[in-house]
């Protein structure tokens, strides 16, 4: 392996570069979000809230796809930790994501809550509630997030 594919292979695995110290981070979509219809409705360290249409994200039996959950939920959790490692200069990478599903959808536009469990100096975790339209629990998750320092 030549030099530069080293260097490129190892920043590849490297966080994503992480926000101006005292600078609160600010949501961006990224290319799955948008295409999955996210809108972000609300955006602090104590809570981040989301929601998704259930329209364009079902399984082929016409329910709320589970992936379409989990992958939602793990990204507002993730934010809702970036958003408090901002506040130290950090940023954060996924560790581990839990989900039960209690009942699907599919109809209506699902809301997501972040709220935070643990908020360290080295990892979150965050609780991720998935509502209905008429507040009922679809599915609860719990994520783990590492928060690192910026690269050298």
């Amino acid at each position: 392996m030549t030099p530069e594919a080293r260097d490129a292979e190892l920043a590849a695995t490297q966080a994503p570069e992480g926000p101006t110290p005292g600078e609160l981070w600010k949501i961006t979509l990224g290319e799955l979000d948008e295409k999955m219809g996210v809108k972000i409705v609300e955006e602090s360290v104590e809570r981040v809230v989301a929601t998704m249409p259930v329209e364009g994200n079902r399984q082929s039996f016409g329910l709320l796809h589970g992936g379409a959950s989990l992958a939602v939920g793990e990204a507002v959790g993730s934010w809702a930790a970036v958003i408090h490692a901002s506040t130290l200069g950090k940023t954060a990478v996924g560790v581990d994501v839990s989900a039960t599903h209690h009942r699907s959808a599919r109809t209506g536009v699902i809301t997501i809550t972040a709220t935070p469990i643990h908020l360290g100096g080295t990892l979150t975790t965050h609780e991720v509630l998935i509502t209905n339209d008429a507040g009922q629990r679809l599915c609860s998750m719990r994520i783990t997030n590492l928060l690192l320092g910026p690269r050298a």
